[in-house]
């Protein structure tokens, strides 16, 4: 008899504790002897009928009722309790399941399930979702989610598993063997026919780049759905560059050239235009990061005259290993009186032409050192040299008495360019530099050791000579005597220009009563002139660690803390970044899906990119929904696919054989009748005191009826 029955389709399907009655036989002999009487029993029966030619039926009876005296038959009841089985359903909590309405048709359906579901006795229904890392996770392994759920589950009490997603399952082996062990799977379709979708994608970029050169990266626009447009609008967006537009083919590999203008993070981002209807733009968006390496730093150094601060240059610039050094040194000025024929002496003549005019552009960073107007350099190679620092480049000048005097490099085509404008006055009293305000939070100076004012002892030694310049448009970083600018850092076009109003720094590397950090401090002052990022005191700094987003600004007094936040899905939102100390100001963000966020600055617009997680994953190389993956998982093990925009809530069924019983419209669940036994007991069918009064009585029986008859 059946524990379990089932009132209708989609009734509650009851539990029952019944008892179940059997017949069982305990014979009193063991087997041999138990055969033996039966055989001689059951011949003197045959002799007996042989003799008198006709059917004994007392003495058979007398033989049915000794057999099953000998037998022992007793009567088993057993209490049996029936056995739940084990639905599973298994929601999709993938990135591409947050698309359109699917979030919400998930929902529906597994509160339909569980209301359906979880009211029959006879079906535990458990949930699960997956994957892991949710939105975040690369890929959806819900099919190895199904087999870690279910290894506490013998495969005789399994119902069946019930996945609701759009069809996107990256873990599905190529052989389907042993799936009927899961039950029926089946599988209820979030999404919505005929969608459409494009991305971008990178198929081939390098790791790497040489700064100022440029690499080649290829790329291909896919197009997933009913798209009949085969072009495709792309914009490349480069930081401080305006963007770049190109109309492609689509599903057809193309070529673009990339320059790499600074050293370390270079990232690059391509898009394409949304297509109306389009599932979603997460996608259509594709990062490059680049990493930029300066091969060889080309610097050229002219210094107007012999002095002791020439060696400190000179030193500082040789001493690394990554820069190139040209440099000259004007010994003879042109109006010099010397009766020395110019065939004994062993100069070279200038090659201003070569220098400033052929190879200008091949170098990184021009210095001046104590250079004078001596009609060496005409003034068009001055004008060269303040198009090459617009167009990009860097210039320093370090100024001796010669910039205050009559022939002052000032009064040179490099007017417009230089941040000190002489005053005239050259002061020749000892004072220690000091760091300015907004040196206190520029990334030049920084963090520099200054003088102890509270010991009233110097840390760093003084000068002896400084040039009274006045600062036009520029940032006075470190100051003098009487306050007077010393350091001037100023941005002219996309370059660069620094200028020291002294020729004293040598005294710091000479160790002048106590010295100072001469390498350091000039070090700096290169690489900001070169565009170092760490040492760009408006720079936005993107940190990621796994989905927190670090925006972080100098605290420079120009700076705005207004960023603007663009997610990869295009929504915009303003970041306002707090103070954290006198040189920073920060923001944290949690980022809320994978892919490219954009970070601009309110005030000088710059353009900055950041990467959450992995954006090119199978997540989102397809999220059309699908039933192309779950079709055969379901046709194998008796499931269905069922489109939720077509039917959302299917008939639940249960049966003992649900590939015979389901349909294409139907959840049916597997009713595999199984129990468990919580007692039993047995019960003798024929006492023995019964059965010995049973065969006494026949016995009595057949001797008075067979004695009366022959008499």
């Amino acid at each position: 008899m059946s524990p379990l029955f089932l009132r209708g389709s989609g009734d509650k399907m009851q539990s029952l504790f019944q008892n179940s009655l059997s017949l069982h036989f305990s014979p009193l002999l063991s087997g041999a002897a138990l055969y033996g009487l039966i055989i001689a029993a059951l011949l003197i029966v045959v002799l007996c009928a042989w003799q008198q030619r006709r059917i004994p039926l007392l003495r058979l009876l007398i033989f049915a009722a000794f057999t099953l005296v000998l037998l022992n038959p007793s009567v088993r009841e057993e209490k049996r309790e029936a056995l739940r089985n084990v639905a599973l359903v298994i929601v999709d909590q993938s990135a591409s399941q947050n698309i359109g309405e699917r979030t919400a048709q998930t929902q529906k359906a597994l509160t339909y399930l569980k209301t359906a579901i979880e009211p029959l006795d006879s079906v535990e229904l458990r949930t699960s979702e997956g994957p892991e890392n949710g939105e975040f996770a690369t890929s959806t392994p819900l099919y190895s989610l199904m087999k870690k759920k279910l290894e506490d589950v013998p495969p005789a009490l399994r119902a069946g598993v019930i996945f609701i997603t759009d069809g996107q399952i990256h873990d599905l082996p190529a052989a389907l063997d042993n799936l009927e062990d899961f039950g029926p799977v089946h599988t209820l379709l979030t999404g919505e026919r005929d969608e459409k979708d494009r991305r971008i994608e990178i198929t081939e970029a390098p790791a790497f780049g040489i700064v100022g050169e440029k690499i080649s990266v290829k790329y291909t626009v896919q197009d997933h759905g009913a798209i009949t447009d085969n072009s495709a609008r792309v914009t490349l967006k480069m930081a401080g560059q305006p963007e770049e537009i190109f109309i492609v083919p689509t599903g057809e590999e193309q070529t673009i050239t990339l320059p790499i203008d600074h050293a370390g993070q270079n990232i690059f981002e391509l898009s394409t235009q949304a297509l109306d209807g389009e599932l979603t733009l997460i996608n259509n968006r594709a990062a490059i990061e680049l990493q930029g390496i300066r091969d060889r730093l080309r610097v050229l150094l002219v210094s107007g005259r012999p002095h002791a601060g020439g060696r400190t240059w000179r030193d500082l610039l040789t001493s690394d290993p990554g820069v190139d050094l040209v440099h000259f040194t004007i010994l003879r000025d042109p109006e010099k009186v010397d009766s020395t024929p110019s065939s004994e002496m062993s100069l070279i003549a200038f090659p201003f032409r070569e220098l400033f005019e052929v190879k200008l552009y091949e170098f990184d960073l021009i210095v001046f050192d104590r250079y004078t107007l001596n009609r060496v350099l005409p003034d068009e190679y001055f004008a060269n040299i303040v198009k090459f620092v617009q167009d990009g480049g860097a210039f320093l000048e370090s100024s001796g008495p010669e910039y205050a005097g009559r022939m002052s490099l000032y009064d040179s085509p490099l007017k417009p360019i230089l941040p000190g404008v002489p005053t005239g006055e050259i002061i020749t009293k000892s004072f220690v530099p000091t760091i300015t305000a907004i040196g206190q939070s520029h990334p030049v100076t920084q963090g520099l050791s200054a003088p102890d004012q509270a010991a009233g002892v110097p840390a760093w030694g003084p000068w002896l000579r400084q040039i009274a310049v006045r600062a036009v448009d520029s940032d006075v970083v470190m100051k003098g005597y009487n306050n007077a600018p010393l350091l001037m850092l100023r941005r002219v076009g996309k370059g660069r220009v620094a200028q020291i109003a002294s020729d004293q720094i040598w005294l710091w590397s000479r160790g002048y009563q106590a010295g100072g950090p001469h390498a350091e401090l000039l070090r700096r002052t290169l690489h900001w002139s070169m565009k170092e990022p760490a040492l760009d005191e408006r720079a936005l700094r993107i940190a990621v660690n796994n989905r927190t987003l670090t925006i972080e600004r100098p605290a420079y007094q120009k700076t705005s803390p207004d960023v603007e936040m663009i997610t990869p899905g295009g929504v915009s939102s303003n970041i306002v970044l707090d103070t954290i100390d006198d040189h920073t100001l920060r923001a944290i963000v949690q980022a809320e899906q994978n892919g490219i966020y954009e970070f601009r600055t309110k005030d000088d617009q710059q353009s900055r990119f950041a990467i959450v997680g992995d954006i090119d994953t199978a997540e989102f190389r397809d999220v059309l929904s699908s039933d192309k993956i779950m079709r055969p998982l379901a046709k194998k093990t008796g499931g269905a696919v069922i489109r939720l925009s077509d039917q959302e809530r299917p008939t639940i069924k249960l049966s003992h054989n649900p590939r015979n019983s389901g349909g294409s419209d139907a959840i049916t669940l597997r009713n595999n009748k199984n129990y468990q036994i919580t007692g039993a007991q047995e019960k003798p069918l024929l006492p023995f005191w019964l059965g010995a009064f049973l065969l006494t009585a026949l016995i009595t029986a057949c001797w008075w009826f067979e004695g009366k008859k022959n008499a």
